[in-house]
Order: structure tokens, then sequence, then C-alpha cells
């Protein structure tokens, strides 16, 4: 400032031409004018330095957009600001909202953001849920670990619609077992459909250590017309969709448990309703799942059938013990197919395939007047 007054007041006093003066104190004539003028208005204490900032701020956020923003932050505070903005641009469209970025800085301003660490660095796993293109190609099924309700364990199974991400099931069961887990599959096909195939992870009661994986579950299901799906063992990101659910899900119901069975499932059917139809998702388009889904047009059939099977495989029933009587022996199936019409494909001389409708449980070898050798989960399942 003293550099400016002593240009000022010696350019006042006519030592020296403006040109001159602007030479010696190193600044362009302009801003010497302009330093003469600020003199003029308002004397030496306005020749300080003035805010760049601009006088008006268009896109400046109004404060009842920025109290909104916030009273929705705080009734999901497991928001980020792509759904805050998702969610506002859907079901308030007249008002115009700011962007995701802007959000963002209204919440860490506020200590409403918690930094999270970085990520470390994974190899690139192909997707392998390209071909989920509509609703009821692939359903989604899984156990969300288990918790205590008081004294007891409570097993919540989960079930999705892999394409939309449509929430269909989300039951509090006491025990992992086939009975609950039918009846809770017999509610979602009445309500919704049948899906084309059902992906699972290799637990009980979807799989078991038998042929082809096969459980009293997904037989039932490959008898309504549905094809099982396993992921690989130790692969959760094959099934990551569901398992991101499950994280949102277990820090909205389950950090603590309810008091009592009714609460939990309660407190389960409030998230299903919100994930569905509030909660906006990114890979949706920041829309809500209830957007993208529809129902089946595959109904529950009142009986399950028989695979079929091409006219040139050969048909056998097991008997209660799973075992079939083939020419000089007797290969055992498991009982899980006690009853079932499996099919065997003839492949090559005295070597037949063998089929439990779309599931593929092994090679059957032939020996002359000799016992059969059933080669199970050492060869992959042919090429269709």
């Amino acid at each position: 400032m003293d550099l400016r007054l002593s240009l000022v007041r010696r350019y006042l006093a006519k030592e020296a031409s403006m040109l001159a003066l602007c030479a010696e104190y190193n600044v362009s004539p302009k801003t010497g004018h302009k330093w003469v003028a600020r003199f003029m208005e308002g004397g030496a204490p306005n020749l300080v330095d003035r805010s760049r900032a601009p006088h008006t701020q268009p896109n400046a956020v109004s404060e009842d957009v920025v109290t909104r923003v916030l009273e929705l932050r705080q009734k999901h505070d497991d928001w980020g600001p792509k759904k805050l903005r998702g969610w506002l641009c859907e079901n308030e469209p007249t008002r115009r909202w700011p962007a995701a970025s802007t959000i963002g800085e209204m919440l860490s301003r506020r200590g409403l953001v918690t930094p999270r660490r970085p990520a470390a660095r994974r190899p690139c796993v192909s997707p392998p849920a390209a071909a989920w293109v509509e609703p009821n190609i692939v359903w989604c099924a899984d156990f969300k670990g288990w918790a205590r309700i008081k004294t007891e364990a409570c097993f919540p199974l989960t079930i999705t619609d892999g394409f939309s991400r449509y929430l269909l099931r989300c039951d509090a069961l006491r025990e992992p077992r086939t009975e609950p887990v039918r009846d809770a599959f017999t509610a979602s096909f009445r309500e919704f459909g049948l899906p084309l195939r059902i992906r699972t992870d290799n637990g009980a009661p979807f799989a078991s250590k038998g042929l082809g994986g096969l459980s009293a579950l997904s037989v039932w299901w490959v008898k309504l017309g549905i094809t099982p799906e396993r992921i690989v063992p130790g692969k959760p990101q094959q099934n990551g969709r569901h398992e991101r659910m499950h994280r949102t899900l277990k820090a909205a119901t389950m950090q603590p448990m309810a008091s009592s069975w009714p609460a939990q499932q309660k407190a389960f059917d409030r998230f299903r309703h919100e994930y569905n139809h509030e909660r906006p998702h990114e890979a949706l388009g920041q829309k809500a799942p209830a957007r993208s889904y529809v129902p089946s047009s595959r109904r529950l059939p009142p009986e399950p059938s028989d695979p079929v099977y091409p006219a040139h495989f050969v048909t056998r029933r097991p008997n209660k013990l799973g075992v079939i009587a083939w020419n000089y022996g007797q290969p055992v199936l498991g009982k899980v197919l006690a009853h079932e019409l499996v099919g065997f494909e003839p492949v090559a001389e005295g070597r037949l395939q063998l089929w439990f409708g779309p599931v593929y449980l092994g090679l059957l070898v032939e020996k002359p007047k000799g016992k059969h050798l059933l080669i199970k989960n050492l060869l992959p399942m042919p090429t269709p």
C-alpha cells in the first residue's frame, strides 16, 4: 500500500508524468490510473487489495435447496450425493437441484461425509451377469450371515432380481433348512412368477456335495423349469450385486438387531419397501428398482413335473436309495435323486452322460461284464 500511496501523491504533486512514474514503480499505466481514481474516491484506505470474488453468483445454491437436501440426508443417512440428487430429481422435478458434486461439498462442509480408505487394486474380473438384460432371467439368493435375536440365531434369507436389483424377499428364518427356504421361494413364485435361473453359492440348502451339486431344493427348482446356477467357490464377486445389497441391509437393519422376531421382520419389511421404491440405484440411472422390475409371465404350476429329455436319451428312475439297475452294474446317484427321472445320453461306445434336466451329473463308463464306474466332478460340463 505504501508503494501505491507514494505513486499517487507524486503524480498529484506533478513531480513526473504517469508514464515515467509507472516505469519507475514497475506497474502498467492502467494500474497507475486505477490507483489514482481509487484515491480520489475514498482516500488512502481505498488503495487496499479488493476481493476478486464476483459481486453476484447466479449459480449459487439457495438456502431452501440446502435445507431440503440436508433434510433428506438426515432421513437417509447412508445415501451419498448421487442417490440424494437422483431421488430429488425423481420426486421433486419442478425444482432445480445442484449437481451431485455440489451436494457432496455441502455434506463435506458440514462433516456429514466419512472419508473412505482407498480400495486395494484387484485384477479385473469379467462380469458374470452380462446377459441379464431383463427382469426374471436370473434371481439371486443367499443368507445374510446370521445374528442373534436375544438368545436365538436369525438367518435372513434374501432373494433379488439380478437385472433390476428388486428385493423380492427378506425373511428372518430361524434355521437355514430346506423346508422354510422352500416356503419362502413358494411365496415368491406365487407373487412374482418364475425366473429362468436362480444363482446361489454352494452352501446348504441351495446345493450339496452330490452329483451335479444338487440338493432337494435345487431338484425342486429343476422340476419347476428353473436352472440352478452356482458361483465358483470362494468367488463371492460373481454374485456381487446381491452381496452389495447385503452390506446396505446389514447397516440399516442389523446393527443392532431388534429385540423380538416380529420387530426384526418389520425392520426387514421397511427396508425392503424403501430399497425397492425409494432408494435410487446408480446402475439404474438413479432410479429405484421398482421402476425397472415387472413380474414374470411364467406362473407357478399346481405341481412340479419331470424334466423333458430329447428323444435319443434313455431315462431311468433311481430307487429310494438313489440306485439304478443298469446292465451289469448298479450306479448310485444319491438319495436326492430318488424316484426322479434321470436322462442317459449315449456319447460313445460304453459311455453315457447323465443329466437331470439341464444339470450335468457326470459320465457313466461301462465295463464289460463288470461294474460301472461313475465319474463325478472330474470332467467339465460338455459344451451345449
